[in-house]
């Protein structure tokens, strides 16, 4: 890993922290998952309902569903969780559309496009599900070809004891980043969750896409056995996109909260500064 003296004065060093492939693989799934995310709720308002099994349909038990129902004069949106209903009027299940309330999934501004139109929305996932796949083997390769999963991502023995993750979940819990010689790498926490991600969430919501596909289960049958069925498949597929996005949504906290310029730069030019610990 290069490291550069960044001035006597503040005492900060730059180091070279991350590859061109991470940054480019890094920003395509950004392109990709956005896309993949508002693409795939328009794909969802067609049927805003999930179940369990092999089958699904209107008078089926589902576990979670939007409706949009008649209250009187006004049209009200109802989200059902289990045995739970929710008032979700205005949001999800009723939106405003054109200045109408109109029975909707997902709002209008959510979707992929706007409109409700199940064709394009397809087409869209569809082409960014297959630049996502091929952008994250090319990852993969990198990785294992490279020291970049061994000296990035896979934590030591001595970080996996109790004792260090208790103080680690401390620390981000007081939001104390590390600094000096810490914070050339990721904590244990870090690789833990992009583990997860990588070897866990993503290989899901692919295995779950796939599964939905008729012509793909033809060639793979064996794939709505390991699902549970193509609904199953639909609702984990569906779950898994909001485990990412709750994810994407931490990520991004701890990107602004540990310094937003220096984390951009570290992802745009791959250098990143590394500030003098405290003396005591």
């Amino acid at each position: 890993m290069a490291t550069i003296d960044a001035g006597m004065e503040t005492g900060r060093t730059l180091i070279y922290r991350h590859s061109l492939l991470v940054r480019l693989s890094h920003w395509v799934n950004v392109l990709c998952l956005t896309v993949l995310l508002f693409s795939g709720l328009q794909i969802f308002n067609a049927h805003p309902s999930l179940y369990w099994g092999q089958y699904g349909a209107d008078n089926d038990p589902s576990f979670i569903a939007m409706e949009g129902v008649q209250d009187g004069d006004q049209a009200k949106g109802l989200t059902h969780v289990g045995p739970f209903t929710f008032d979700t009027t205005g949001f999800l299940g009723v939106s405003n559309v054109d200045g109408e309330p109109t029975a909707r999934g997902f709002p209008a501004w959510l979707t992929i496009p706007s409109y409700q139109d199940l064709a394009t929305g397809r087409r869209w996932h569809f082409f960014f599900a297959w630049l996502f796949v091929i952008n994250g083997f090319a990852y993969l390769a990198y990785g294992f070809l490279s020291p970049h999963f061994r000296r990035d991502l896979v934590p030591a023995g001595k970080e996996l004891t109790p004792a260090h993750l208790g103080h680690e979940v401390v620390n981000h819990a007081r939001l104390r980043f590390p600094k000096g010689p810490e914070a050339r790498h990721y904590n244990t926490l870090q690789k833990l969750t992009y583990l997860a991600v990588i070897f866990l969430l993503l290989p899901l919501m692919i295995g779950t896409g796939l599964t939905m596909s008729p012509g793909f289960d033809a060639m793979a049958p064996w794939l709505l056995d390991l699902f549970g069925g193509r609904q199953s498949a639909r609702t984990i597929h569906f779950l898994t996109a909001f485990s990412l996005v709750a994810f994407v949504i931490v990520h991004v906290a701890m990107v602004i909260l540990s310094g937003v310029f220096n984390n951009l730069r570290s992802m745009i030019t791959g250098y990143y500064a590394i500030e003098p610990e405290e003396k005591q």
